[in-house]
């Protein structure tokens, strides 16, 4: 009988960390189904700073670096240049990537370094304990906003940052994809999209990311299965999925449906 999934080779055998629902895992076995893939695992570095990410490292059986909070994109920008046939990737959540490393993201992509950034948004900060994010939504709850995110003075919390959308109007970007981490059809597409990035960056093309709208219910308050309603019902709207950005030319997108599975 023909094996219809098997444990990935680039995924190490230990018990996990993350709470009952989170998204992380699920990316986590995206991220190394393909590596296995593509027959990428001794030329692969990942990335991952402070927060949750930061125990990628426990689970990928590659490679991998942790940089100060914020600053991944500086230290996969030096490993991609120096390391120019590896596949590398960033694993960063929203906290990390749209507020304290805000700056080395944007200045990446503009100077089209030649990464790809894995985007975990939960819409909250996950392991310092609840605190809004950037990518919060206008009413969640959160342990810095008991009653909501208020974008309206006097509270003046701002609104969502859609990084993504901010991030295609730079010329750097060339791939640029919003998925979810919620349903087997959106983990489907969520594979695809990450498979189009991780080969656009090996075919030498620019500057990469792909989204990953992740459950996190600990801190959402909510049970796993509340957490994935939370998804369709309330992230998804606001944060739209789908291809945000796709500059790639025709020659490798006709390439890639050729040899897609």
């Amino acid at each position: 009988m023909k094996k219809t999934y098997t444990h990935p080779e680039s995924l190490i055998r230990v018990q996990t960390k993350y709470c009952a629902g989170c998204g992380h895992g699920v990316v986590h076995r995206i991220i190394a189904e393909l590596v296995d893939e593509m027959s990428l695992r001794e030329k692969t570095v990942i990335t991952n700073p402070v927060g949750c990410a930061i125990w990628a490292d426990l689970y990928f059986d590659f490679d991998s670096v942790q940089p100060a909070h914020g600053r991944t994109p500086a230290a996969a920008s030096a490993i991609k240049r120096i390391l120019k046939d590896h596949l590398v990737v960033c694993y960063q959540g929203d906290g990390d990537l749209a507020a304290i490393g805000t700056a080395e993201t944007v200045h990446a992509a503009n100077r089209g370094e030649q990464f790809t950034t894995i985007f975990i948004n939960n819409a909250i900060y996950g392991m310092t304990g609840g605190q809004m994010a950037p990518t919060t939504l206008v009413h969640q709850k959160a342990a810095t906003a008991p009653l909501g995110r208020d974008p309206e003075f006097p509270a003046g919390m701002g609104y969502p940052i859609r990084m993504l959308e901010m991030l295609a109007t730079l010329q750097g970007t060339t791939y640029l994809a919003r998925g979810a981490a919620d349903t087997a059809a959106h983990v489907r597409q969520l594979k695809s999209y990450i498979r189009t990035a991780f080969e656009a960056q090996m075919a030498g093309f620019g500057s990469s990311m792909v989204e990953v709208l992740s459950p996190c219910p600990t801190n959402w308050g909510v049970t796993p299965v509340q957490a994935v309603d939370m998804i369709a019902d309330k992230m998804i709207p606001c944060y739209p999925l789908g291809e945000i950005k796709n500059t790639l030319p025709d020659t490798f997108r006709k390439k890639q449906k050729g040899g897609a599975q």
